[in-house]
């Protein structure tokens, strides 16, 4: 009888073998797996582009907007500093009458032209019985809004035209001010104003009333020559802010009834 015996280390190396080459053989599973980590690195490498082109689209635009608003706004910013007479006003301690000739209104004024808009900045006078006061003319709105910053209140009046020199026309005349082709006359034309009604929803007034106006009581002003019913004599609780908004200096004087 022959018997047949198989070499042990040849039956061992044959399946080292095959284990190897299973080895070098991926799986279906890994396959998956390979595929899925390849995809959400493609998905990570999209998102990453989409944010830093939206992180430099921010930046973009964000030094547009403070070039705008801020350099080129700064350059259209001028202090205006006007001598005005005032006839009605006489000197006191002195023998005769003589109507004061040196009165001054100093003031900082930026125009924004495209957006039609004259934003006026009244400190505390030095010489006068003013208030200081913010002031904003908007020509799209066709509103002029007052902020007396001694009573931290807002007044809005429909923009009078016939006094307010449109933005374009006003930032001429401040350059020749500036440049010393113009001087401005000096006298003085009086407003008055009378408080009507609360105005309860401020934002729907424009943006630039809104910044001036947002957070503060704010009221609705209508001239007195037009109000029936009151007389030029009766009393009422008047502030004046004088201001330079055209070739003359304005009082304007707001009343609460």
């Amino acid at each position: 009888m022959v018997k047949l015996a198989f070499n042990s280390a040849l039956s061992q190396k044959d399946v080292k073998k095959d284990e190897k080459d299973e080895a070098l053989i991926p799986q279906e599973g890994d396959v998956e797996e390979v595929l899925r980590v390849r995809q959400q690195s493609r998905a990570f490498c999209w998102c990453m582009c989409l944010g830093l082109a939206l992180m430099l689209s921010g930046v973009v635009v964000g030094g547009a907007y403070l070039y705008r608003y801020y350099i080129l706004e700064e350059q259209n910013t001028y202090f205006c500093g006007v001598n005005y007479i005032e006839e009605q006003y006489m000197m006191k301690d002195s023998a005769e009458d003589t109507p004061i000739s040196d009165m001054r209104v100093d003031e900082r004024v930026r125009v924004l032209t495209e957006e039609e808009v004259a934003l006026i900045h009244v400190p505390v006078p030095e010489f006068s019985d003013s208030d200081p006061a913010d002031i904003v003319h908007d020509f799209n709105k066709k509103l002029t809004a007052y902020l007396d910053l001694s009573l931290n209140k807002c007044y809005v009046i429909p923009l009078n035209t016939s006094i307010v020199m449109p933005p374009k026309d006003f930032l001429e005349l401040l350059v020749n001010i500036k440049a010393g082709t113009y001087l401005p006359q000096s006298y003085l034309v009086h407003e008055q104003m009378v408080v009507t009604e609360k105005v309860e929803h401020v934002e729907q007034l424009g943006y630039f009333i809104y910044s001036l106006c947002r957070g503060r009581d704010t009221y609705r002003l209508q001239r007195r020559s037009t109000i029936a019913g009151i007389q030029k004599r009766e009393a009422l609780d008047c502030h004046k802010i004088r201001h330079f908004e055209n070739k003359f200096v304005v009082e304007t004087l707001i009343c609460e009834q």
